[in-house]
């Protein structure tokens, strides 16, 4: 495949772990400058001197998403380095699942979603909007996930958060067409990530395995006790359960390396034996 990577200025927040993490790496050894963002200082500027000691293109900046003015910076600091914005990714993200009955415990961290995950994404847009206009060409790739496809139980404001991200990533892209490529993202389950660690009630997982739910936790547990069966954890089976981060990030990375005039629009990747209902 042609690699269209090279040069290309690439903003991405939440970049310290997970998903973020691993597109930077993976677009800075394809030749892209990277623009490190996240609202964890030391664990972002390790990330970065893991790319430059690879020998990539990166800086860094600490950003609290929930800030359009942080925001706004760090566009700027974007362009200041390196002169434009090719891709913006709103990778940051949290996912606070709680019942409804959980809500003395589970509303600052709603609160939180909220801000994260919908205002978060809106800023992203906003800060690289009218940088991306100018320069005639852009890209802007929202993270949301298959919890926005449908409302479950457990999931109301995490999934309604992510419905929210699918609205304003397609909003955007009708209004922008033939200026700004927008990608919605809609991860299923991938556990590497520490994503989990959001969640209020374990419980409210059942939500996306419905009937799955008893077999997709004794898998779970399995893999804890190390007992799981090979297959389930071989990624070149039917059976394999749950996807490391790194599959979802070679999409991403598919997505971004495409000619200006093609545009993926949404993707979803699954473990084929991943037991969610959604």
């Amino acid at each position: 495949m042609e690699n269209h990577m090279t040069g290309k200025v690439i903003v991405i927040t939440g970049a310290a772990s997970g998903f973020g993490k691993l597109v930077s790496e993976k677009s800075a050894a394809l030749g892209a400058h990277i623009v490190c963002a996240d609202i964890d200082a030391p664990v972002l500027e390790q990330a970065c001197q893991v790319i430059v000691a690879a020998g990539g293109s990166a800086i860094c900046k600490v950003t609290d998403v929930r800030s359009s003015e942080q925001m706004v910076a760090l566009a700027t600091a974007a362009i200041d380095a390196f002169g434009r914005i090719d891709v913006w990714i709103n990778n940051a993200g949290v996912m606070p699942l709680a019942f409804y009955s959980d809500h003395k415990t589970a509303a600052p961290a709603w609160d939180q979603c909220i801000d994260i995950n919908i205002k978060g994404v809106l800023n992203g847009i906003i800060a690289a909007y009218d940088q991306m206009i100018e320069q005639g060409a852009g890209h802007i790739i929202n993270l949301s996930s298959i919890y926005g496809n449908f409302p479950v139980a457990g999931a109301g404001v995490y999934g309604a958060s992510k419905a929210a991200v699918n609205f304003l990533s397609d909003s955007l892209r009708v209004e922008s067409q033939g200026k700004i490529k927008v990608t919605t993202i809609r991860p299923t389950g991938v556990p590497g990530t520490g994503l989990s660690a959001g969640i209020i009630n374990p419980e409210a997982v059942i939500g996306i395995l419905g009937q799955n739910g008893p077999v997709y936790m004794q898998s779970m547990q399995a893999r804890l006790d190390g007992q799981i069966a090979a297959e389930q954890m071989d990624a070149n089976n039917i059976e394999y359960y749950a996807l490391e981060p790194e599959y979802l990030a070679d999409q991403i990375i598919y997505v971004i390396n495409q000619p200006w005039g093609i545009a993926i629009s949404d993707v979803t990747v699954r473990a084929s034996g991943d037991r969610y209902i959604l």
